[in-house]
């Protein structure tokens, strides 16, 4: 009954376009319920219709929306494709039909070809370029993202035959590669997703709070006090004379002692201790400012 409608729907819409030339919106009153098959030949009369219309008008926009919903069904059979990478299915979905907008604004029936055949390359297209620049978190080795995607596949084939997670050395069997290498592909998928730091958590924080990620995940690093004591101290060595950074230079660098210093500048080690207790004393002052004159 449903498909019979659907023809006269298709019929009507033929008769209209070489009549009256009216495409209204009582001639396909569920686009989306439109069966793929029926849809090929009402997506010609509509296609028809759009090219004589001034874009931008209420009528044109109707026959434009309607081709979008009819065509829907191409887009969830593209996105199948991609059904088993772990992603969820209705961005693949939404990715895809910007694949099939832009092949109905490109599409011309003088090409005389399908416009299922023209569509599917776009709609692919679109849904690989989305793989391929948004869904990874970090930049991995393409072969390590090929391998995540046949991993995701033997996990889901095995966990439907033994009805448990499978293990590494089964995986490894199935795919005939080494548990190392399915390990190295395990590690490379963390890096599909990813989680802010500031992201909440169940539980109490550290101050009885609301606990974040970034709570129970780093430690201190002291190392990083010195790179900035060493950005302060960058231009207040500068500062100092040749003679001074080359005495700095021997006994901090070369690990030098006073009596070799003097030996190298022509003077006492008890001048060498002053010289180093002076630029030091220097050097602090200019790294505590007001701090250090107090």
């Amino acid at each position: 009954m449903e498909t019979a409608v659907i023809r006269s729907q298709a019929q009507t819409v033929e008769e209209h376009s070489a009549g009256t030339g009216d495409a209204g919106g009582r001639d396909v009153v569920d686009p989306r319920a439109v069966a793929p098959r029926d849809a090929r030949q009402l997506s010609r009369q509509f296609f028809r219709r759009l090219a004589e219309l001034e874009e931008g008008t209420h009528e044109y926009q109707y026959a434009r929306s309607t081709l979008i919903e009819m065509n829907m069904s191409l887009v969830r059979f593209a996105a199948g494709r991609f059904r088993g990478r772990g992603d969820d299915m209705d961005d693949i979905v939404q990715t895809g039909m910007i694949g099939l907008i832009k092949a109905i604004d490109r599409f011309e029936l003088s090409r005389e070809v399908e416009f299922t055949s023209f569509a599917l390359p776009y709609i692919v297209g679109e849904i690989k370029r989305f793989f391929r620049d948004t869904t990874w978190a970090v930049h991995v080795p393409r072969r390590l993202q090929e391998l995540r995607v046949e991993l995701a596949k033997a996990r889901e084939e095995l966990a439907s035959r033994l009805d448990r997670e499978p293990t590494v050395g089964e995986l490894a069997t199935l795919m005939n590669i080494t548990e190392q290498q399915v390990v190295e592909g395990q590690i490379a998928a963390n890096g599909y997703n990813s989680s802010s730091l500031d992201a909440a958590l169940t539980g109490d924080g550290p101050e009885h709070g609301e606990a974040v990620l970034a709570d129970f995940i780093g430690v201190e690093e002291k190392g990083l006090r010195l790179v900035e004591d060493f950005q302060s101290l960058a231009p207040l060595m500068a500062e100092l004379s040749e003679r001074d950074r080359e005495i700095i230079h021997l006994r901090f660098v070369e690990e030098a002692t006073q009596a070799e210093i003097g030996e190298r500048l022509g003077c006492s080690q008890m001048h060498v201790s002053r010289l180093i207790k002076r630029i030091i004393t220097r050097l602090r002052e200019g790294m505590l400012g007001e701090l250090g004159c107090a």
